[in-house]
């Protein structure tokens, strides 16, 4: 009998294991660098003059049209920032490039929810 149940926890146990592994990390769709932040993905890509990050949730796009926020890239000993807008269905957008290296912190606000932080590294 105490076997029976020794086998039912080891069996449960191995499902807890496949459920997280459920969850990896998300693959880009932009070419940029993701980060999961909030339940949320987040890719940050740099097109040029301009950073987008695109949001999803769970690879589905992600509505953004109420979000707003501040893009703030750290370049060696040069700190640049630039408001985040709704550019999209799922993206928002801020003037200002990319660089390789970089290091880059999104602070989106959501109307009465908390802002979420969302750190990036360029390759």
């Amino acid at each position: 009998m105490q076997k029976r149940y020794a086998i039912a926890a080891l069996l449960g146990l191995s499902m807890i294991g496949f459920n997280a592994h459920a969850h990896g990390a998300p693959k880009p769709q932009h070419g940029g660098v993701v980060q999961v932040a909030a339940d949320l993905g987040f890719e940050l890509v740099g097109r040029g003059a301009q950073a987008q990050i695109f949001v999803d949730d769970h690879g589905k796009p992600f509505n953004v049209a109420q979000m707003t926020g501040q893009l703030t890239v750290l370049q060696g000993a040069t700190r640049t920032q630039a408001p985040l807008s709704p550019a999209g269905p799922n993206m928002l957008q801020a003037n200002l490039q990319l660089a390789a290296g970089a290091r880059a912190v999104a602070t989106i606000n959501r109307p009465n929810q908390p802002a979420i932080t969302v750190r990036f590294v360029l390759p």
